[in-house]
Parts: structure tokens; sequence; C-alpha cells
């Protein structure tokens, strides 16, 4: 799993990636109660805003953390946006996309150096 500075993650199996939000993100957002998720097939790059969240608190943009096409994206989060504070680095991952630029990984972060930055 591979972080960015901006609070996603992405897991990389082969050449696509599944990208969603850290728990520590959730937990600043408070509770999820609407997403807007990205269409499949859109093309995206890394740092660009693919995704809005809304919490009871607060309105977030959510930015790609790798370069890819959007190959699916989690229908369940639609109808229960709120499973992203319950399981947000697991069963609510928010897309999936094919990898345009895998070097792009390099610059993100391990789990070590993500918890770092957090504390």
């Amino acid at each position: 799993m591979y972080f960015s500075q901006s609070h996603e993650w992405v897991k990389v199996d082969g050449k696509i990636g599944t990208v969603g939000i850290t728990d520590h993100a959730q937990k600043e957002l408070g509770e999820i109660v609407f997403i807007e998720l990205p269409k499949v097939g859109q093309d995206t790059r890394a740092s660009e805003e693919i995704c809005i969240m809304e919490s009871t608190k607060a309105a977030a943009d959510i930015y790609s953390p790798i370069s890819g096409i959007i190959v699916e994206i989690n229908e369940t989060l639609k109808k229960n946006p709120s499973l992203i504070n319950r399981d947000p680095e697991g069963a609510a991952w928010l897309y999936k996309l094919e990898l345009t630029q895998p070097k792009e990984l390099n610059h993100l972060m391990n789990r070590d150096e993500y918890l770092r930055i957090i504390s």
C-alpha cells in the first residue's frame, strides 16, 4: 500500500491500482454523508481532483494519488457512503484504475512514512 500527502492510498495488483482515503482522513472529515465518484473510463493524473466527499463537518476534494484510467468504481458507496467511516482502507475503496505512469509510485510513501507525517 502506498500513501499520498493528501491522505489517499493506493494498493497495486499488477497494472491495477485500488484507491481510497486513509483512516486518518475519514476521522478528520467526520461522518461521510455523500460522495461523488469518478466515471469509468475517465483519465486522471496524479494529484488531480477525482472525487468529492461531503461530511457532517465539511466538503473535501479527493485527489488521485497516481495517474491512470478509471476501470471500476465502488457502487456500494453511492448508497452507503458511511462505509468509508467504518472501513476506509478496505471495503470502502473508492475506485480502481489501470496505471498509466507506474513510476509515480516512487513519489508516494509507505505506511511508516505516512504515519510519521500524521503524528
